[in-house]
């Protein structure tokens, strides 16, 4: 789910660190994602890779995108969007400064997880109905 805000705890490239502010100005509080989450985790795990539903995007530049998007796509049925977080590289893990070093993986498995996310989402008509959520 894409949320109207941009609140952030560290300054974004431009320097900016928005608070409570909304993406899109008396735009809806909220938008979802219009592909087929479910099925696509449940490929990708099929394949031996690492998935989980994610209910938020945050609340910082990945939102930010991401609201943009399914709010400039909202009238365009036709249309199927969304938003994937992918894990780091080994090499940006191991540069992170403090531990414990974030969940990575190579390139390779990174453009394989992709793939097998579009090709589902390309021939799921209706999502999977299964459970997804957080514990907490």
């Amino acid at each position: 789910m894409a949320i109207n805000v941009d609140d952030a705890r560290i300054a974004d490239n431009a320097g900016r660190r928005p608070i409570d502010t909304p993406v899109v100005p008396g735009a809806p509080a909220a938008h979802f994602s219009t592909l087929p989450i479910k099925a696509i985790v449940a490929a990708l795990r099929a394949a031996g890779l690492p998935a989980s539903v994610s209910q938020t995007a945050g609340t910082f530049v990945c939102n930010h995108v991401f609201y943009g998007l399914m709010h400039a796509l909202r009238r365009r049925r036709d249309v199927r969007a969304g938003f994937m977080h992918l894990p780091l590289l080994p090499e940006q893990a191991a540069a992170q400064p403090t531990p414990p070093t974030p969940p990575s993986l190579p390139l390779a498995t990174l453009v394989d997880g992709v793939r097998i996310a579009l090709a589902t989402a390309a021939i799921t008509g209706v999502d999977l109905r299964a459970a997804g959520g957080a514990e907490s």
